[in-house]
């Protein structure tokens, strides 16, 4: 039989999609080597988990130094943090109005019903808007999303709003229980307005984080599978489970987080997570903040994206440059050039 071009490709490919083992990659469909239910059931996807959380174990030790003991407790049998009235109440009213003036370069993504914007905090806004330099300078923020992602510098900081325009969240992959990927990284939110129960609040299932013996069984089987899932987030390597299972790995069910403005959420979101269905049409405003690093590295920061220049303006040129190349178009974001957090959607 004559090999076509296609097998030469995939042959061409494979030393790439074995050096991507030692990465963040977690795509089951789109790595064969990662997806390959022969190499899982020997225990590769298990044994990457395995060795990013003693990774990441490492480097935790020398970045809790910098936090108060009671809040590294709290964090570690839950796997967040959480402060309530998190900033002055002067300096919060003033970062309010500040954002809330904003416009800006953004992007929108819908799914479902629901559609999520985003305006980079880049220098370029930062310059121009004090009160936000000050929250994203601000280094007990930071050490908290550094320890939740087991790394530091390179921290990404975005003006987010959530929309909800119908209380039907069908084909919204944000609304069942999900990890983000199978190493620690964080992700943070200070809440600009109140969060009612009925709107869609965050929720995370305490102690999730952990890698527990039952976690790590049910990794295992998920990882059998994965790559021939019928749902494209979890062949993507972003597993999904039913509260009805969580039982079965001794963890609770989720607690929901209906908080008022001004609280500041911190969570490792290899814990499982997700977006509460809205009952109603909702509009909700945040600073959202993130941090994922190569899991596999020993030391805690000295990445590219750490670089001042790059940090302060990588998200904003990484759109553009994929614009122009016509990235984009493959894209579920769309460009908008000029955005404000509290306007009607433009998608």
């Amino acid at each position: 039989m004559p090999v076509s071009i296609k097998d030469i490709g995939r042959c061409a490919a494979l030393p790439w999609h074995f050096l991507q083992l030692a990465t963040h990659a977690k795509s089951f469909e789109n790595n064969p080597v990662l997806g390959s239910a022969r190499l899982n059931a020997l225990g590769l996807h298990v044994q990457r988990r395995q060795l990013a959380m003693a990774m990441a174990g490492c480097r935790r030790q020398a970045l809790g130094k910098r936090l108060d003991p009671s809040e590294r407790e709290h964090f570690e049998q839950n796997g967040f943090f959480i402060r309530e009235n998190a900033l002055p109440a002067e300096q919060f009213a003033a970062l309010r109005a500040e954002l809330g003036a904003l416009r800006s370069t953004g992007w929108e993504m819908r799914q479902g019903r629901a559609v999520t914007r985003r305006v980079s905090l880049d220098q370029d806004v930062l310059a121009h808007n004090p009160a936000s330099a000050a929250f994203v300078a601000d280094r007990g923020v930071r050490d908290l999303i550094a320890y939740a992602s087991s790394n530091s510098g390179g921290i990404t900081y975005q003006l987010q709003s959530i929309i909800i325009d119908a209380a039907n969240a069908d084909h919204d992959p944000q609304t069942r229980l999900h990890a983000d990927t199978f190493h620690p990284t964080a992700k943070a939110w200070l809440f600009l307005d109140d969060v009612a129960d009925d709107q869609g609040p965050f929720s995370y299932v305490p102690g999730s984080h952990r890698l527990t013996p039952e976690r790590l069984a049910w990794e295992y089987r998920q990882s059998l599978g994965a790559a021939r899932s019928s749902e494209q987030m979890h062949r993507e390597g972003s597993f999904r489970i039913d509260e009805a299972q969580l039982a079965e790995l001794g963890l609770p069910q989720p607690r929901r987080f209906a908080v008022p403005a001004n609280t500041l959420v911190v969570a490792d979101t290899s814990g499982f997570h997700a977006r509460c269905a809205s009952r109603h049409a909702s509009h909700r405003v945040e600073i959202y903040a993130s941090l994922r690093r190569n899991p596999f590295l020993p030391w805690r920061g000295a990445h590219l994206f750490a670089l001042p220049w790059i940090a302060n303006h990588h998200m904003r040129w990484d759109v553009r440059l994929k614009r122009m190349m016509g990235f984009d178009k493959k894209s579920h974001w769309r460009f908008i050039e000029q955005l404000n957090a509290y306007e009607p959607v433009h998608i």
